[in-house]
């Protein structure tokens, strides 16, 4: 009987010994660095955001977040990473329009988004930019328009990848026109910039954050941005729906985990977050990139995932890209 009840509160202690652990784990989190996985290479929209609020978060938490690119295959590389992680708040992934645009896009992804990746918090939506190189012939939406059909086939359309939404703003723009484009993806953003500068390709629906220093450097020229009102960044320069009625598109992004990543430490990286995204100079920087805080719950920053899925979804259809 003694050695029962001995057992009986062994069992116990270690139960309540568990119980503090658990407990603790937000409180001490995080105890060492954490990789932040980027699928881009360094210099696109995706690297700028995580690397502005990295900065932040490793000021305010203690650890170093560290910036991990994981360019490849559309983002879908650097997600994969992330979804087999250990779910211990020690990998994150920087959330973006592309994996929204995947899960209908590919045809044979190894995940489901949705389901393996927690949404952790929400940072900011930008426009996409319609660049062209400073010398290209058409300068306005109608002009671009004219231009390619009276070229059809040379025009060539850079993206950051297949499936990003700089991809897919691109289809929605071929579809809405009946313009005849050559997609040629790269492995983000930055090099794609590059080959416009050095007039390789003709144009791109850039995330606003990667292009709007060679816009104002007049090095690159933005013919239009793609969602419904004009950026107060950039007031001067029309929206593509001024000339193709009910087109937009814009870009996203946030933090997610690994699906069964505790929830208090989900919890406190939300909590930090917002508090970076509410501090004067962090909304000043957002700002001049040509973004808007996405603030809230992490469930806020899931519905937005969800109906952007499903946006994008029906634009795949409509334009009839598929990618295996």
């Amino acid at each position: 009987m003694i050695r029962r009840r001995a057992a009986i509160g062994l069992i116990a202690m270690g139960f309540s010994a568990c119980l503090f652990v658990t407990g603790a784990s937000a409180d001490d989190y995080p105890s060492r660095p954490v990789k932040w996985v980027v699928g881009y290479p360094a210099g696109g929209a995706t690297d700028i955001l995580a690397r502005l609020i990295g900065q932040r978060l490793s000021e305010r938490l203690g650890q170093q977040f560290v910036i991990e690119n994981k360019p490849g295959a559309g983002n879908n590389v650097g997600t994969e990473s992330v979804v087999n992680a250990d779910p211990d708040g020690y990998t994150v992934l920087l959330v973006n329009p592309a994996n929204g645009i995947n899960a209908s896009l590919y045809t044979k992804l190894s995940f489901n988004f949705i389901r393996d990746i927690a949404p952790v918090a929400g940072i900011t939506r930008v426009p996409n930019v319609m660049i062209v190189p400073k010398d290209f012939p058409a300068k306005t939406v109608a002009e671009f328009i004219a231009y390619a059909k009276a070229n059809p086939g040379k025009v060539n359309m850079a993206s950051s990848g297949n499936g990003t939404s700089i991809h897919l703003s691109g289809e929605l723009f071929k579809a809405m026109t009946g313009v005849d484009m050559q997609h040629v993806p790269y492995r983000g953003s930055a090099p794609a910039v590059t080959d416009m500068i050095g007039n390789r390709v003709q144009v791109m629906f850039d995330n606003m954050p990667s292009c709007i220093g060679h816009i104002k450097a007049g090095t690159l020229r933005a013919l239009a941005v793609t969602t419904e009102a004009r950026s107060a960044e950039l007031p001067d320069v029309p929206t593509v729906a001024e000339t193709v009625k009910g087109y937009e598109a814009s870009a996203w992004f946030g933090m997610g985990a690994p699906a069964k990543t505790p929830k208090p430490i989900i919890d406190k990286l939300n909590k930090e977050i917002n508090a970076i995204l509410a501090e004067p100079a962090i909304k000043k920087r957002l700002a001049e990139l040509g973004g808007v805080p996405l603030t809230g719950p992490p469930e806020a920053f899931g519905k937005i995932i969800q109906s952007e899925t499903d946006k994008w979804e029906k634009v795949v259809k409509f334009a009839g890209a598929r990618v295996d």
